[in-house]
């Protein structure tokens, strides 16, 4: 994995740029600490940071490549998981290879096959290349949006970036955010809507999308989305086909010349992984898989079981490891350490986030980067089986909105009635979930049920899933650890999506129809737990740091969170809670806690980046 940035701009020369282009590479330096390097023509500059994983000595980028007499230049982010399948075909076409990792290939499958090379591409991505016979720009992204990608266009230059900061970081890109902006902050965030970069003038290239900017101006367009059609087989085959596809996924995902580990919580989708990647192991002969795990200190005095938190991770976790003979790594995290992080959090974000949800999964993998490279993560794994309990919650299913945010009206209480107007608070939320339920790809042979059903797993896949792919991603690469997500292989996601309902949660368990492909793969009783999300700290001291955070924030004339909120309200809940006591602000863990610590990010957030709202 790796952070790339690129500016293009026929009209100048940007030979006499290079002080800009590096520090477009700069702002993105922590996702690839092991190398950077820059290379500049007259009209098209690229910069990339390096996190070596595959093949050290041919993999080096910018990678250039000529053809006869044409000129290729590519800028890549993230791992393809069919390298071999593809490196056999260019061989037959005659192509040679200076080395053995993902990174030539995709280069020399463009030069092949153009755009159309990503129909073979299996991995996830976030890739630029210059052709310089043309002066053309190619830009793509990953099938689920896995690897990041965003861009702005600014006159005749085109600027991009893995990360909004690589973009910020050119002088012709002001930090202004308009109400569309902020309503993305204020009503959706954590959630942020495809292809929105926040900042004005910025947008993120949709997953599944890539866009060709030349001499006649920009297209962009969609290379790959979810198509509706009737299931076929029964449960055996439909169980047999999806063991199948995690047993290859992951096999393929073990790929790497440096350690691979697995983030183990002892719930199913991690558990799964980790049995799989340990079969493969053995399978080839290598060492014993290193797991780790996170938790926090105090959780054992004041964890209380809950809905969505019905049970502590700690005993699952020694359960699985020692059944599968892993290495086993425990973190605990404190509260003065949460804390700090938030902005550390907030910084890898370049925006709020999800509060200590982020910061300790900055601090986790900070620690697991300290041994380890590569990662294996269980995301995904309840959008595409549909784990979550809104997939059966009847007020969910009812709502008219995003069944994970069920708060719009609180949120729009905390607003400062001119804000409220500005960003048209209400209609801003219900605008976007119409737009979502609009690309549903509709099957007519649907019941009304099913159909709510494909509704719910579209607007998982396309919205809430992101999220935590953005956070995943940020947080890994904020210290330089790469994250894989196997539940993300599109092969998988293609087959679930018209996987019936009723077999998806087979035997009235959530995600049954996982739980039944992976019969013999995990313990009788992991594979029976109850859904926990990622851990959180239940230690009072948190709440309290937080509250004390979000009252010095209020008691500042000079901060610019004041005049977007309700001050005496916020003040008020801060004091005495209540918000999110009984429900959730968003997700499954934002509760009192994390909506006052996303306020509070969100006054940083406005300062460090000196955002002017307009």
């Amino acid at each position: 994995m790796c952070g790339i940035a690129g500016w293009i701009e026929r009209s100048k020369d940007l030979t006499k740029e290079t002080a800009l282009i590096e520090a477009m590479g700069a702002a993105v330096a922590h996702r690839g600490p092991d190398a950077g390097a820059t290379w500049v023509s007259p009209h098209a500059a690229f910069a990339h940071r390096r996190l070596i994983v595959v093949d050290p000595a041919g993999g080096a980028q910018p990678m250039v490549r000529r053809r006869g007499e044409h000129t290729y230049v590519l800028v890549y982010n993230g791992e393809l998981y069919n390298t071999e399948d593809i490196r056999r075909e260019l061989a037959a076409k005659g192509h040679t290879f200076l080395g053995y990792g993902d990174t030539e290939v995709l280069l020399l499958a463009y030069m092949e096959w153009g755009p159309s090379c990503l129909e073979k591409l299996n991995g996830i991505f976030a890739f630029g290349i210059w052709s310089e016979a043309d002066e053309s720009l190619f830009l793509a992204r990953d099938r689920l949006g896995v690897k990041p990608l965003f861009y702005s266009q600014r006159g005749e230059a085109l600027l991009f970036g893995s990360e909004l900061k690589a973009i910020l970081a050119h002088p012709a890109v002001p930090r202004e955010v308009d109400a569309a902006g902020l309503a993305e902050v204020l009503m959706l965030g954590p959630a942020r809507t495809p292809g929105c970069g926040v900042f004005k003038g910025i947008q993120e290239l949709r997953a599944g999308h890539c866009l060709l900017n030349n001499r006649h101006g920009t297209r962009r367009w969609q290379y790959w989305s979810l198509e509706s059609h009737p299931h076929i087989g029964d449960l055996k085959a439909t169980t047999e086909r999806v063991r199948h596809l995690l047993e290859d996924t992951v096999t393929r995902q073990l790929v790497s010349d440096v350690p691979v580990c697995s983030l183990l919580s002892g719930g199913l989708d991690s558990s799964a992984l980790t049995a799989l990647a340990c079969k493969a192991l053995k399978r080839a002969g290598q060492p014993p898989l290193h797991t780790w795990s996170i938790d926090f200190k105090g959780n054992e005095r004041f964890f209380t079981p809950d809905h969505y938190q019905p049970d502590a991770d700690g005993p699952w976790v020694h359960r699985v490891s020692s059944w599968l003979g892993t290495h086993h790594h425990y973190v605990t995290v404190d509260t003065p350490e949460l804390m700090e992080a938030l902005l550390r959090s907030m910084r890898a974000n370049d925006l709020p986030g999800m509060a200590d949800v982020d910061s300790s999964l900055y601090l986790f993998c900070r620690e697991v980067k300290r041994e380890a490279t590569v990662a294996l993560s269980g995301e995904a794994a309840d959008e595409i089986f549909g784990g979550y309990p809104w997939f059966r919650d009847p007020a969910a299913l009812e709502a008219k909105t995003f069944p994970w945010a069920l708060m719009t009206g609180a949120r729009i209480r905390l607003l400062s009635p001119e804000v409220t107007r500005l960003i048209r608070a209400e209609e801003y939320v219900t605008d976007r979930y119409r737009e979502a339920l609009d690309e549903v790809p509709r099957f007519p042979g649907d019941t009304p049920e099913e159909a709510r059903a494909r509704d719910l797993f579209y607007l998982n896949i396309t919205r809430f899933m992101p999220t935590l792919l953005d956070r995943k991603d940020r947080m890994s690469m904020a210290v330089g650890l790469e994250v894989r997500v196997p539940f993300c292989d599109h092969r998988l996601v293609e087959y679930l999506w018209n996987v019936p309902w009723a077999l998806k949660a087979c035997n009235g368990k959530e995600k049954g129809l996982l739980r039944k492909a992976l019969e013999g793969i995990v313990p009788a009783d992991v594979l029976m737990r109850k859904k926990s999300p990622y851990p959180k700290t239940h230690n009072p001291s948190y709440l309290a740091a937080v509250r004390q955070w979000v009252l010095q924030v209020l008691a500042d004339p000079a901060s610019p969170l004041i005049p977007l909120i309700d001050v005496a309200r916020v003040r008020e809940l801060a004091v005495y809670g209540g918000i999110a006591r009984h429900t959730t602000w968003f997700g499954q863990l934002m509760r009192d806690a994390q909506w006052l610590a996303y306020l509070a990010q969100t006054d940083a957030w406005l300062r460090e980046y000196h955002i002017s709202v307009r």
